[in-house]
């Protein structure tokens, strides 16, 4: 294979016994028996026990926990009793005749196996060890399996693989752009992109009729579990398309990926259900579907109740909803504890009860409940004795938000291994901010269902755009875009963008949108997230070669740094006095030579 290996260390196999072998690799654990020395010898393949006589072979004597080394043997079946079922490598050994130390390894900070609990900034701080560990060995190969079958299905749908550029004009995406001055012009600044959104709206344009890339990203936001400040996606486009060729499109990429790395087939079409729907039925717009707990509406119920606490509400135009928590054990405090959860989650209250045997409730408000309101409320939620019933009486949004978010509180997926992929489609164009303005519910370039309709009743129109999720994570949005300029500045007209800034700042695609663009539609998914589901990982920071930490450093390289005045001075930048201040009791790094 190479001047180190003429085989793979997880490859040998007892139908190799009696081959001569050459292999490279780490020392992962180190046994000396009477004289004889057992070692697991790991490569990028696997681990093979190697058996060596350091009497005969001097360079066995003192090896240590990662020592890079080469050896040379022969492939020999392991003594009966010592085989190891847990390895593919288990009913064979090689015993060395030749041992090379290629380089030594210092103390290590951390195990490098997976029974390490190392605390996560050591790991990061050391990733070059971490990423040796198996478990991290094998997301890295479960990353590259999914980006290759990805390519694989687009090329055999005839997209055209496009790289678009990293240093761009700010666009207003939902997030802080990250700036990057430019030395050549003073004062003026490049945008890392958060997306490829207009330069692949601009390849439709150019007759690239179907566009993707692996696309790395930038959002300056805070980082989660399942974000980070830079990113890798998945972007397509496609001209001619409407909506049901991009969801086509898609599914037939996450059922290759699934397939590459879980081995199972994807039922396709993916189910669908609307924006509306989902929040009424789940109280998210990313509803987990492992497990049931749906919200119900019991406003008929409760439409001529004499329980104030639920009549004003109606009478105000609100609604009672709730879900049935299943039969669990949650003694009073607990119970009272959801009241307060609700409460933080800005509902006024929440009313609990228990079914007893018989049909009746145990609650703090049972009493002020007539008998036919009961039996529908048990009727509604399909409850049975011991079920535990949370109702809230607000307004539509903040009822289904609610009990959405406790409902994941108290929700356990019952199939930890199963897949739930759905499509959530018909968002609005728009979403009231907390200012009370009017913002792109997923961009200012996304295609409304009625244009009458975004013009004369804009806090309603519903848009042309979609969300893949899995398991409660959105793993990517698209949507059908705006290809006629007319349309594109009636958006920016009721988003409040004058004319003179939708021309400073969108000025050359405008423009583009005048030379005969065609009818498009596109998509991201985020590989991070999607591999991250798929190999069980609750982090994406676990399938990322190089993550962030939670305040977006990098421990490794130790990102952000100040950087000296001389690089500040070239590019035009002084600092406010302020920061200066913050900054004179911290180091600065050393001058360039």
């Amino acid at each position: 294979m190479t001047v180190y290996r003429s085989h793979a260390a997880g490859e040998l196999r007892s139908d190799q016994a009696g081959a001569d072998v050459r292999l490279a690799g780490w020392v992962a654990r180190v046994r000396d028996l009477g004289g004889i020395s057992f070692f697991d010898l790991r490569d990028g393949t696997g681990v093979i026990q190697v058996v060596v006589d350091p009497a005969s072979v001097p360079a066995a004597s003192g090896l240590r926990m990662e020592y890079c080394v080469a050896v040379e043997g022969t492939v020999r079946p392991r003594p009966e009793g010592t085989e190891n079922p847990d390895l593919a490598t288990g009913d064979i050994e090689v015993a060395a005749d030749r041992l090379e130390v290629l380089s030594a390894s210092a103390p290590l900070p951390f195990m490098v196996d997976d029974r390490s609990d190392a605390e996560e900034r050591i790991r990061l701080r050391h990733r070059y060890l971490d990423l040796r560990r198996p478990r991290m060995a094998a997301n890295l190969q479960a990353r590259s399996s999914a980006i290759r079958a990805i390519r694989e299905t687009l090329d055999g749908m005839g997209f055209l693989d496009v790289e678009t550029p990293t240093l761009v004009n700010s666009t207003p995406e939902g997030a802080r752009d990250f700036l990057v001055p430019s030395r050549l012009r003073p004062g003026h600044f490049y945008a890392l992109p958060q997306s490829p959104q207009l330069f692949k709206q601009l390849l439709m344009i150019a007759g690239v009729e179907r566009y993707y890339q692996i696309a790395r990203c930038y959002r300056d936001e805070d980082t989660r579990a399942d974000r980070q400040v830079e990113f890798t996606q998945l972007d397509l486009e496609g001209s001619f398309w409407g909506r049901d060729d991009v969801l086509d499109a898609i599914e037939q990429v996450v059922a290759a990926v699934v397939e590459r790395l879980r081995g199972v087939e994807v039922a396709l079409p993916l189910p669908r259900i609307t924006y509306q729907e989902a929040m009424a039925r789940y109280g998210t717009d990313k509803p987990d579907l492992r497990f049931g707990m749906e919200i119900a509406d019991l406003s008929e119920v409760f439409a001529g109740t004499r329980f104030r606490g639920f009549g004003q509400v109606l009478a105000g135009g609100g609604v009672v909803r709730g879900i049935n928590a299943a039969a669990r054990k949650a003694s009073r405090a607990e119970l009272d504890g959801l009241v307060e959860r609700a409460k933080s989650l800005g509902a006024a209250g929440l009313v609990w009860a228990v079914v007893q045997d018989g049909g009746g409730l145990r609650s703090p408000v049972a009493k002020f409940l007539s008998a036919p309101e009961k039996a529908g409320m048990v009727g509604t939620l399909e409850a049975s004795p011991g079920d535990v019933l949370l109702l809230v009486a607000d307004s539509a949004e903040v009822a289904s938000k609610v009990l959405g978010r406790i409902r994941l509180d108290l929700g356990s997926p019952e199939e930890h291994e199963s897949l739930y992929f759905l499509w959530v489609v018909d968002f609005p164009v728009f979403e009231l901010t907390e200012q009370g303005d009017l913002a792109p519910s997923h961009h200012p370039f996304t295609a409304p269902v009625s244009v009458e309709e975004m013009r004369e009743r804009p806090s309603h129109a519903v848009a042309q755009a979609y969300d893949l999720v899995l398991n409660g994570s959105e793993l990517g949005s698209g949507s059908v875009r705006i290809h006629d300029p007319t349309v594109q500045r009636a958006v920016f007209e009721i988003l409040g963008i004058s004319e003179d800034e939708a021309e400073s700042r969108f000025g050359w695609f405008l423009e583009a949108l005048r030379y005969g663009t065609p009818p498009h539609a596109g998509f991201a998914i985020g590989i991070d997230r999607l591999v991250a589901i798929l190999q069980n990982e609750s982090s994406i920071r676990e399938v990322i070669p190089f993550p962030k930490t939670q305040s977006g450093g990098d421990p490794l390289t130790t990102a952000p740094t100040r950087v000296v005045d001389t690089q500040l001075g070239e590019l035009g930048i002084d600092l406010a006095a302020a920061t200066k201040a913050a900054l004179s009791d911290r180091p600065a790094p050393p001058r360039r030579a």
